[in-house]
C-alpha cells in the first residue's frame, strides 16, 4: 500500500517528478488515491509511465471531470502486468471490487434509464432506475436503455409472466397483499417462497434482459413438455402462458442478417468537437432485444481542431466498448462485435471478451451488404441523438449567455446554486441546495439542512436567520470538501430582506467580492441585486429568466419534499413521546419494526415484546396506552 499523503501531488512538484520517475514503462494497471487513501480512478495501459505523466501535462486540454480528479490526487499506485491484455482483465476485477467515483468515462446524466437487479437483498427487486452503481456492488444493472417506453412495456410484461416482488416494502404485517391473491406475488412479504426458490425466478427474468429471450423460450418449452407429461396440466398451461407472452416481446422487430444464429452487437457513434453520442444494438437470433446509448467525452482534439480522424473515434468506440462490457454478466458477450470504426487495440479486446466468454469473440468493420447496412442505421441513430443533444445544448448555452448578459458577468457561469427555506409557521423549519452546472441539474451537488437557530420554532419564523444560517454554513470553511466547488452565482429564493442577510453573512466571512449573488421574487420573478432598491428590468419570458426560474423551481420542489418527510416523521413520534419510559432510541426501533404507528397499535403486547429493547414490562404499558379500554378491564 501506498504511504498516505496529505497533499496533491500537483502542489508537490518535485514529489510529482519523483513518483512518475519510478512507475515503469511496461502494461499494468495504476490506481490514483486522494489524501484519505481513497481510490478516485483506476487505469489501464501497455505504457504505464507516459500514460499517468499525460495526466499532469497539459492539463488545460482535460476535461472538467479529469482537471478535477488530476487535482485530488495525493499518491499513485501501480500493478505492473506481461501483456496489456492481463491489465485490462485486472483494471475490470479492480474496478468491480473498488467502484471508484471517477471511472465512469461516459457521461451519465440521467437520460437513459438502467434496470435493476437488487441481488445482495435476500428476496431481490426488479425496477428502473436514471441512477447507476446506488447500492450493493452485487446489484446488477442492465442498459443504458434508450427507448424506456420499450423497457417499461417489456418490464411489465415479465411481472405479469413471473411471480416477482412487488413492493419495496410490505403492504401489511401479517398477511400477504392482493399481487399474492391474484398470482402476481410469491409471498414474499411473509416467506411464503424460499429465497432460493425466488432466486431461480428472478434469474429466468434476467434472462430477457441479458438478450437470452430465445434460451429462456427453450428452457421453458422443455419444463412445459415435461409437466404435460406428467400430467401437470395446470403447470404446462401456466408455462405455455409465459412462452407465448415472451415470444410477443421484440416481435416486429426483425433485422435481416446471413446468420441469425449468431449473437452481434454492433455500435457506431456520431461526433462533434465536445461529445461523441454512441449506440449500440443488441441482436440475437436475427432481433433487436436492445438499444443502449450512451454519450462519451471528447478529450482528444486539440489545437481547437473541429474533426476527429477515424482512428480518434475508433478509439472512443473502445473506450465505450471496455466500460460496457466490464459490467456486463459472461453469458452477455455476443460471438460477433460490428464496428462502424476499426478500434486501436482489437485483438488485446478480442482476447479479453473471448476468454471471458469462454469462446472466440471476433470484431468485424463491414464495407459494404447487409452488415454495412446495419451499421448505417446505428450510425443514423446516433446521429438524430447528436442533433438532439446539440439543440439540448444550444438552448442552455443561449440562456447562459442572456443571463450573463442580464447581471453583467465577465463570462458564462459554469456553477449556479440556489438556496430556498421550507417550514409551516416555523415549525420543521429546513433549506435546500439545488444546483445547475452548465444550465443543467447536477443532482449529485444538490443538499438539505436542518435549520439549527433556537429562534425558528414552531410559531415563530424568521427566513431572513434561516437563510443566513445555511449560507454561513455553506461557506464558512474554506478547507471544506465544496471549497473547489465555489459557485460563479448563487440565486436566493426570495426579495430584499433575504438577500440583504446573505450580504451581511458573505461580507463578515470577506467573500462577498468573491461571490456572485442575486436574489428571484417569486411574485413577478423579479431579480435584485446586492444594494438596488429596485429590481433589474427584464422580460419574465427571456431565457436567462427562465433559466433562474427552473432553478428556483427545483431548489423549492428539494426543499418541500425534505419539509413534509420531516414533518410527517415528527408525527408519527408525537403519539410516542407520549407513552412513559419510551425513548427516541426505542420508538426508532419500534418503528424500523412495526413501519407504522398504525401497526404498533394493533400489535398485541407479546408483539411488541419481540422488538429488541422492548420489555414486556414497557410493551405493557404500550400496549395499554393504545387500548385504555381494555386496560381498565
Amino acid at each position: 500500500m501506498p504511504t498516505l499523503q496529505t497533499q496533491p501531488l500537483v502542489k508537490d512538484p518535485d514529489r510529482l517528478e519523483t513518483r512518475l520517475k519510478e512507475i515503469p514503462p511496461v502494461p499494468g494497471v495504476y490506481l490514483m488515491r486522494d489524501s484519505a487513501d481513497n481510490i478516485l480512478y483506476i487505469g489501464k495501459s501497455k505504457k504505464l509511465r507516459s500514460r499517468v505523466r499525460s495526466y499532469f501535462r497539459d492539463r488545460h486540454h482535460h476535461s472538467h471531470r479529469i482537471s478535477l480528479m488530476v487535482q485530488q490526487v495525493a499518491d499513485i499506485e501501480f500493478i505492473v502486468t506481461d501483456t496489456e491484455a492481463e491489465a485490462l482483465a485486472l483494471e475490470a476485477n479492480l474496478v468491480k471490487s473498488h467502484q471508484p467515483h471517477f471511472n465512469v468515462l461516459l457521461k451519465d446524466d440521467k437520460k437513459y434509464p438502467y434496470l435493476c437487479i437488487t441481488w445482495s437483498e435476500q428476496y431481490p427487486r426488479i425496477f428502473i432506475t436514471r441512477k447507476r452503481r446506488l447500492g450493493n456492488p452485487r446489484d446488477r444493472y442492465y442498459g443504458p436503455y434508450v427507448d424506456t417506453g420499450l423497457l417499461r412495456t417489456t418490464l411489465q410484461l415479465v411481472k405479469r409472466l413471473f411471480p416477482l416482488r412487488q413492493r419495496p416494502k410490505p403492504l401489511f404485517k401479517d398477511r400477504p397483499c392482493l399481487n399474492y391473491d391474484i398470482g402476481r406475488c410469491p409471498g414474499v412479504c411473509q416467506q411464503m417462497i424460499s429465497p432460493e426458490d425466488y432466486r431461480k425466478i428472478v434469474e429466468k427474468v434476467a434472462m430477457v434482459f441479458q438478450g437470452r429471450t430465445g434460451e429462456l423460450i427453450e428452457t421453458l418449452r422443455v419444463q412445459m413438455e415435461e409437466a404435460a407429461a406428467e400430467l401437470n396440466f395446470e403447470t404446462a398451461a401456466r408455462l405455455r402462458d409465459r412462452i407465448q407472452g415472451l415470444q410477443s416481446l421484440n416481435a416486429d422487430q426483425k433485422v435481416s442478417l446471413p446468420d441469425d444464429r449468431v449473437s452481434r452487437d454492433a455500435i457506431a457513434l456520431a461526433a462533434d468537437d465536445k461529445q461523441a453520442c454512441v449506440q449500440l444494438f443488441q441482436i440475437r437470433a436475427g432481433q433487436l432485444v436492445g438499444r443502449l446509448g450512451f454519450v462519451a467525452e471528447v478529450s482528444s482534439v486539440k489545437n481547437g481542431e473541429s474533426s476527429l480522424t477515424s482512428a480518434e473515434l475508433g478509439a472512443i468506440l473502445q473506450r465505450v466498448l471496455e466500460e460496457h462490457y466490464r459490467t456486463v454478466d459472461d453469458v452477455e458477450i455476443p460471438g460477433e462485435i460490428l464496428l462502424q470504426y476499426d478500434i486501436p487495440d482489437e485483438s488485446m479486446l478480442a482476447d479479453w471478451l473471448g476468454d471471458r466468454r469462454g469462446r472466440k469473440v471476433t470484431f468485424v468493420t463491414p464495407q459494404r451488404q447487409t452488415k454495412a447496412e446495419l451499421i448505417e442505421m446505428v450510425e443514423r441513430n446516433a446521429g438524430y441523438e447528436l442533433a438532439r443533444v446539440q439543440k439540448m445544448g444550444d438552448r442552455n448555452t443561449a440562456a447562459l449567455q442572456d443571463l450573463a448578459e442580464i447581471l453583467d458577468l465577465p463570462e458564462l457561469p459554469h456553477r449556479v446554486e440556489c438556496y430556498d427555506i421550507s417550514h409551516i409557521q416555523g415549525s420543521d423549519a429546513v433549506a435546500s441546495r439545488a444546483v445547475f452546472i452548465d444550465g443543467l441539474p447536477a443532482k449529485q451537488h444538490y443538499r438539505h439542512y436542518k435549520i439549527k437557530n433556537p429562534d425558528v420554532r414552531s410559531g415563530r419564523s424568521d427566513d431572513f436567520a434561516s437563510m443566513a444560517e445555511v449560507l454561513a454554513r455553506r461557506f464558512r470553511d474554506d478547507h471544506n470538501s465544496e471549497s473547489q466547488d465555489r459557485p460563479d452565482l448563487v440565486v436566493i429564493d426570495g426579495g430584499k430582506g433575504q438577500l440583504s442577510a446573505v450580504v451581511e453573512v458573505l461580507r463578515d466571512l470577506d467573500i462577498l467580492e468573491e461571490v456572485k449573488v442575486v436574489g428571484l421574487a417569486k411574485r413577478r420573478e423579479e431579480i435584485f441585486l446586492p444594494g438596488e432598491s429596485l429590481p433589474l428590468e427584464t422580460d419574465p419570458e427571456q431565457p436567462g429568466v427562465q433559466l433562474l426560474r427552473r432553478l428556483r423551481d427545483e431548489a423549492h420542489r428539494f426543499a418541500v419534499s425534505f419539509h413534509r418527510n420531516k414533518r410527517s416523521e415528527r408525527m408519527k413520534r408525537s403519539r410516542l413521546d407520549e407513552i412513559p419510559g419510551l425513548g427516541h432510541h426505542r420508538q426508532k426501533l419500534l418503528l424500523a419494526h412495526f413501519r407504522s404507528i398504525d401497526y404498533i397499535r394493533i400489535a398485541t403486547s407479546e408483539q411488541l415484546a419481540e422488538v429488541p429493547g422492548i420489555g414486556p414490562k414497557l410493551a405493557r404499558q404500550i400496549y395499554d396506552y393504545f387500548n385504555p379500554s381494555r386496560a381498565e378491564s
